[in-house]
């Protein structure tokens, strides 16, 4: 009786769970040559894939890819978090701020600010400017609208 040693290479799946060290580049744009983020330096990060964790352009680059590898690729802003859509930058009543924000928050332009509206809706905004009646917000991705440079090693695939 012989034994066979199972062969089969662990590949990525559109339904995998995925530790990996990534690194996001931003290569377009005012911010070219930023560092978006890095986790090489630091603790690996897991992904659940098909889950919407990630844009579905970053996911698809990950299809495929051995247990193990890395992988560079450069993606368009539509491969990666689309365009910046101006629809997407909103003004805010202070009035739903305050029902929605603890009293005590303070915010200042360039600040993320996360919230819930009269809806049960999350939203989460860059904010852009502020008076006395509302905020100027923009829900666009901070990605959207930029190429960006994906670096990515796969350290294990369940």
């Amino acid at each position: 009786m012989s034994l066979e040693t199972d062969t089969c290479e662990q590949l990525v799946r559109a339904d995998s769970y995925l530790t990996l060290h990534y690194c996001i580049q931003i290569m377009s744009g005012p911010a070219a040559g930023t560092v978006f983020i890095n986790t090489f330096d630091s603790r690996p990060a897991t992904l659940q894939l098909g889950v919407g964790q990630w844009a579905d352009g970053l996911e698809a680059v990950l299809i495929g890819l051995r247990e193990g590898s890395t992988h560079h690729v450069d993606l368009t802003p539509e491969q990666a978090y689309g365009e910046r859509n101006p629809a997407l930058v909103q003004w805010v009543s202070q009035r739903l701020l305050q029902e929605n924000l603890a009293q005590d928050q303070a915010f200042q332009p360039g600040d993320t600010v996360a919230f819930q509206a009269q809806d049960g809706t999350r939203y989460s905004g860059v904010l852009k400017q502020s008076t006395d009646e509302s905020a100027l917000f923009d829900f666009n991705h901070p990605l959207a609208g930029a190429a960006i440079r994906l670096d990515v090693k796969i350290l294990g695939i369940l």
